[in-house]
């Protein structure tokens, strides 16, 4: 699949899903704006991804908001295995650790099989974090903490979306996704 697909798709993901449902309140002004880097990336390797990671990281935290205010990071050809992908996640926040970016940066994550833990794999509240592709969503603190300055209506953020998924029923999550992947 080539790169300009895999961009379209995950743009009409993020319009139809996460801001058409309003998972995030962060992403509309960003995607409208077009401030969000979307990097798809050839790596093959957990490796390879680590590498291009930090220069996602580098480069966000040294590139002015009003010019790139997000990054979407998706690597369609390394840990398509959700454990793996878990895993690395770790991996990603330790990098940040190392990168001395806690507090100013912080990844957020998705995937096509994303499951939270002690959720059932088909569970519907799984599909709040569940992209057409594997990705990391790498965002500003500052950013978040612009728009919702409330720490109680950020910690709901993730109920509100369960709620949300709950009210549509699984049926109809899978029906926007095929239409977003055939799309």
């Amino acid at each position: 699949m080539d790169a300009s697909t895999i961009l379209a798709r995950t743009r009409r993901w993020i319009a139809d899903v996460v801001i058409g449902l309003n998972l995030c309140p962060f992403a509309r002004k960003p995607f409208a704006g077009d401030r969000i880097r979307f990097v798809v990336t050839p790596a093959a390797t957990a490796p390879e991804l680590r590498e291009v990671l930090a220069q996602e990281l580098r480069l966000l935290a040294d590139t002015p908001a009003e010019q790139v205010e997000t990054t979407i990071l998706i690597h369609p050809h390394v840990l398509t295995d959700f454990l793996d992908y878990n895993d690395f996640a770790a991996d990603a926040n330790d990098l940040l650790s190392e990168m001395e970016l806690d507090g100013i940066l912080q990844i957020a994550t998705f995937h096509p099989d994303y499951r939270f833990a002690g959720t059932a794999p088909d569970a519907v509240e799984n599909y709040t974090n569940r992209s057409p592709y594997p990705m990391l969503h790498l965002l500003r603190e500052a950013s978040i903490t612009a728009v919702a300055n409330d720490p109680a209506a950020l910690a709901g953020i993730p109920e509100r979306n369960i709620e949300t998924m709950k009210h549509l029923g699984r049926a109809e999550v899978l029906e926007m996704l095929r239409k977003i992947r055939e799309g």
